[in-house]
């Protein structure tokens, strides 16, 4: 018996179902407005933010499995609180960690509403992937300049799509693709010409984005997939369709952006970006450097110094989740967040190889959560709402595992 349905027992059986998928469906659209956050607060923030409140008064549990990603992200905007003190002019600083605090509590409801359910996977992952294909759609209709005004979807010649940043805007397109690669891989034959025109929508969207950090999450991803399936798979037949295909998609990618390569400007954009260290973060007070000095000057602020402050003390902000977490969260923001990560990552990796429904979304989310925190060693991630959805999804179907488990030790035990 679900939550909702222990919260209303007395209730029709067609209702409940009803009631089940309408709360199933806001939960999708709530996802598809992800991809859509050029001003904030973005519909994504209102609609999730009565979506969580109604699904909690409605029954909605936090269970024993889910309860220590709460108390890490709580205790993390704690230590943001805290570093509030160690500011003269607040500003906005204290909507930073409103917001910061709101998307951790979004972290917690969709662990605790996969918990619930692990069909409602699926529904998530489909509706990222028609968000994802949509804003990759409208960045690259920007970059070409296919309409009037369509250069609000790019920023400084980058595709951007329906975000405020590139940098944003490619690392949310990487987890759906990882979606429709591992579709195309095990699923149908016949749907797989779909699913790669979808690809190829979105790794163009990455490509424009012009986004190191995106490139190489995108290229780990799949790597790590790739590996893992082969992993997992103990069919020869299986892994020798898995090679074949993940080759053919490969070659399929790169003559794509040959082609694209072949306009001037984006040859030129891409010759620019290519090259690993850009000269902002090798000179005096680039990225590098300013990463440094952040690191030495936190050993002495345990508080941190506030949101936002290191970006009016240097040329740019932080640009690295881990300085980010100290200057904005202090020590104890840190310990929370490199704790959260290990946690995460330790039980996704112990679950990752089990034969159960939710495996495949398990493993997407797992490779990108490890991604995400690899590049966060170049870029704040500590806003972007699709990592707080990744964290969720690793975390119900870590609570799912342990319900499964106890499950099963029941029945034995019968």
């Amino acid at each position: 018996m679900t939550a909702i349905e222990a919260t209303y027992p007395r209730v029709a059986q067609p209702q409940r179902m009803t009631l089940r998928l309408i709360g199933s469906a806001f939960v999708a659209f709530g996802v598809f407005l992800s991809g859509f956050v050029i001003d904030e607060p973005a519909p994504y923030e209102l609609w999730m933010a009565g979506l969580i409140g109604l699904w909690f008064i409605l029954g909605l549990r936090i269970s024993r499995s889910v309860a220590p990603l709460l108390a890490l992200l709580l205790t993390f905007n704690i230590g943001g609180m805290l570093s509030l003190t160690q500011m003269k002019d607040l500003a906005t600083a204290p909507m930073y960690i409103a917001v910061s605090t709101f998307l951790a509590l979004t972290a917690v409801f969709y662990a605790a509403i996969i918990e619930d359910s692990h069909r409602r996977l699926p529904l998530i992952f489909n509706a990222w992937t028609f968000a994802a294909v949509a804003t990759s759609a409208l960045g690259i209709l920007g970059y070409f300049h296919a309409f009037p005004g369509a250069e609000i979807f790019t920023l400084y010649d980058r595709a951007k799509g329906a975000f405020q940043d590139p940098n944003v805007f490619g690392p949310f397109l990487v987890p759906p693709s990882l979606y429709l690669v591992h579709g195309i891989l095990v699923g149908d034959l016949k749907k797989s010409p779909l699913k790669a025109a979808a690809l190829l929508v979105l790794a163009l969207g990455i490509f424009l984005s012009f986004s190191r950090a995106a490139w190489g999450l995108f290229a780990l991803g799949v790597v790590l997939l790739i590996f893992i399936m082969l992993l997992k798979e103990r069919s020869g037949a299986f892994r020798l369709r898995v090679l074949v295909l993940s080759l053919a998609a490969i070659i399929m990618l790169i003559a794509s952006l040959l082609v694209a390569l072949q306009i001037p400007k984006v040859a030129e954009l891409f010759s620019a970006r290519a090259q690993l260290v850009q000269q902002y973060d090798g000179e005096h007070l680039g990225r590098f450097e300013r990463h440094r000095i952040g690191f030495t000057m936190m050993m002495e602020r345990p508080l941190g110094i506030g949101p936002l402050v290191f970006g009016t003390m240097f040329p740019e902000d932080e640009h690295n989740i881990w300085l980010k977490s100290l200057t904005s969260y202090g020590w104890l923001g840190f310990v929370s967040y490199v704790g959260m990560l290990v946690w995460t990552l330790a039980f996704g990796f112990r679950n990752l190889l089990l034969d159960r429904p939710w495996q495949p979304f398990l493993m997407i989310a797992w490779i990108s959560v490890l991604g995400h925190a690899t590049i966060g060693n170049v870029i704040d991630i500590d806003h972007w709402r699709h990592v707080y959805l990744l964290l969720g999804t690793v975390w119900g179907c870590a609570a799912l595992e342990v319900r499964h488990k106890r499950e099963r030790r029941r029945h034995e035990a019968a």
